[in-house]
């Protein structure tokens, strides 16, 4: 249908809202690669990942450029059977949050879900980690880059590996050769499980 200045559907965007685009725009020049790891197994599992998910890409200064397959997994530092299954994926963002901003909200998004922390290895309805950004190493006990499990655990590199298979995580290596030396014994793809990029 062809449009003419007279119809009144075409209205001129307002100089606010181009301004507010224009601004939106700058914030992400100059965007740093970070890398998130998703947990959940409380609730529907699935569906509090994808919230996740797309609460991330609601933040400004941050957009969501890829996301993993779904895998499942046993629960990390507990005896076989006291937990449900967790699901897990791995989220590749562009933003331009400092490290500190984006822990900050990723425990907001946590706190959304109604993430408890009552215990270590304790259940939780979801577990937001930022595995590594950009090549940042630190040590600060605050946020620790990067994650300083991140090279043993299966159910991060797995799905970190199949998003990004030349992925490397700062100061250990390539993460397909992590992924090999630890196995991926307990760590179950669910290619009938989909999680989607936000639009």
């Amino acid at each position: 249908m062809n449009r003419t200045p007279s119809d009144p559907t075409v209205q001129p965007v307002p100089a606010s809202v181009v301004e507010q685009v224009d601004a939106a725009d700058i914030t992400l020049s100059n965007p740093k690669r970070a890398v998130i790891s998703l947990g959940s197994n409380l609730g529907n599992r699935l569906e509090t990942l994808q919230g996740a998910i797309d609460a991330l890409e609601d933040t400004p200064g941050l957009r969501v450029k890829a996301v993993s397959p779904v895998y499942e997994t046993e629960p990390w530092g507990v005896d076989p059977g006291s937990q449900p299954s967790y699901f897990n994926a791995v989220v590749v963002i562009k933003t331009t949050l400092p490290p500190s901003s984006l822990l900050e909200r990723g425990q907001a998004i946590e706190e959304a879900f109604d993430r408890v922390r009552e215990e270590r290895w304790g259940p939780r309805t979801i577990d937001v980690d930022i595995v590594a950004y950009a090549d940042v190493v630190s040590e600060d006990p605050a946020l620790t880059l990067p994650h300083p499990r991140a090279h043993e655990r299966a159910f991060v590199l797995a799905p970190w590996r199949d998003v990004d298979p030349e992925a490397q995580l700062p100061g250990r290596g390539p993460v397909v050769e992590l992924l090999d030396g630890v196995g991926a014994g307990g760590v179950l793809p669910r290619p009938d499980l989909e999680l989607r990029l936000p639009e």
